[in-house]
């Protein structure tokens, strides 16, 4: 009996040590799994971890909220700043209804052909550019006669709210001493527009009667007459 009673004793004891090492083991495995959470947190918040899951938890958290803290600041900034450069770097083409259009006669006594000069001050309240060539047009009894280009270089340039700019229209004198064609009216288009303007032709009354082979009456660019009148 006292044989049987050490050997149960000392099997008591064994399953005991093993029973407490089974929930050791059990305890520390129950433990690691929420402090991996808590390790990454912390990583995330700047910690100097190698472990490449906690980094890469770190980047994506980081760089998500930095694009969209940045996108919001900068994108904001960026429209402010491109829409106050452009209001300040770009000049729009003047368009027809901004401009104020007259004409006058500007022919100087000796002068082989007579002058008109058209007229073009910017009342915008911009600036704005205009360069080339205007569509020319007298309106007589025959029908309409469209200018010719006299085929100089016509520069670019800005007109500032407020200025003027000129072009002179060329025309020769009838001569012939019959009633010639009638001019009635002067039709203006700005350069790079389609909207005309039908002024009071100044000029001389009449031009004389072509044989059809071309227009007698030339328009200058933009800019080519210094002065107007």
């Amino acid at each position: 009996m006292r044989v049987h009673t050490l050997t149960f004793a000392a099997l008591a004891v064994a399953a005991g040590l093993s029973l407490t090492a089974c929930q050791n083991d059990n305890a520390g495995t129950g433990q690691s799994d929420p402090s991996s959470p808590s390790t990454v947190s912390s990583s995330g918040g700047g910690s100097d971890s190698g472990s490449s899951d906690q980094g890469g938890a770190k980047n994506s958290a980081g760089t998500s909220s930095a694009t969209n803290s940045g996108a919001t600041s900068s994108g904001g900034t960026g429209t402010a700043a491109g829409t106050g450069s452009n209001a300040n770097t770009k000049v729009g083409k003047c368009r027809t209804d901004e401009l104020e259009i007259t004409a006058k006669d500007n022919t100087i006594d000796g002068d082989p052909d007579g002058t008109v000069v058209v007229t073009l001050t910017n009342h915008s309240g911009r600036d704005c550019t205009i360069s080339g060539y205007a569509g020319v047009d007298l309106k007589t009894n025959a029908g309409s006669l469209s200018a010719k280009r006299t085929g100089q270089q016509a520069g670019s340039a800005i007109l500032k709210n407020g200025k003027s700019t000129y072009f002179p229209v060329n025309y020769p004198f009838n001569k012939s001493g019959g009633s010639g064609v009638r001019i009635t009216g002067l039709v203006v288009t700005p350069p790079d527009e389609t909207k005309s303007v039908t002024l009071n032709w100044p000029g001389a009354a009449t031009l004389p009667v072509t044989d059809g082979s071309g227009s007698p009456v030339k328009v200058g660019p933009v800019g080519s007459a210094g002065q107007g009148g």
